[in-house]
């Protein structure tokens, strides 16, 4: 059964009774997603979509903790970039062993020659397949930074949401 078929025309009423079961059982974020699609009660297509739930939660979460961004530092099992601006840094403190790119230049630095790479940051570059974790000062552009690493094709990233806040937070408790 095709695709367009599921997804085709078959009635106002049909369509509007399924589009809002299923956002209604569907998560906040896929709300969004859906709210523009018309559905329909098929019975293949209401398996299809009643089964699923929501697609957000067939993604991997990207997100380390403070604890799981400790350990990774102490075993040297990845590249933490930082990706505010080197004023921030200078005024409220840094993640000890980070790498500091401005979210401005995360796209342009993972281009670089390995070599220029060094050169402008002063770190080895990583490398596609290396674990890279991206930081900022609350979560928001080390988020932005990881979508950009991503469209790059690295492929082991994720991102410390809570930041520099979070980091000198629990420094300061232990």
């Amino acid at each position: 059964m095709s695709l367009r078929r599921c997804l085709g025309f078959f009635g106002a009423e049909s369509r509007r009774l399924c589009h809002s079961y299923v956002l209604h059982s569907a998560s906040a974020q896929s709300r969004r997603v859906f709210s523009s699609l018309t559905l329909n009660t098929h019975p293949f297509c209401t398996k299809l979509w009643l089964g699923s739930r929501s697609f957000a939660s067939v993604t991997a979460s990207t997100d380390v903790t403070y604890e799981q961004l400790r350990q990774l530092l102490a075993g040297g099992k990845a590249v933490v970039i930082d990706v505010r601006e080197p004023w921030e840094l200078r005024e409220y403190g840094f993640i000890p062993g980070s790498i500091n790119v401005p979210l401005g230049q995360v796209n342009a630095a993972l281009q670089l020659d390995p070599g220029e790479f060094t050169e402008k940051y002063g770190a080895e570059m990583p490398g596609q397949a290396d674990n890279i974790v991206f930081t900022c000062l609350a979560g928001i552009r080390s988020k932005t930074a990881l979508d950009a690493a991503t469209s790059l094709g690295y492929k082991d990233v994720q991102h410390y949401p809570g930041g520099w806040k979070d980091w000198a937070k629990n420094e300061h408790q232990n």
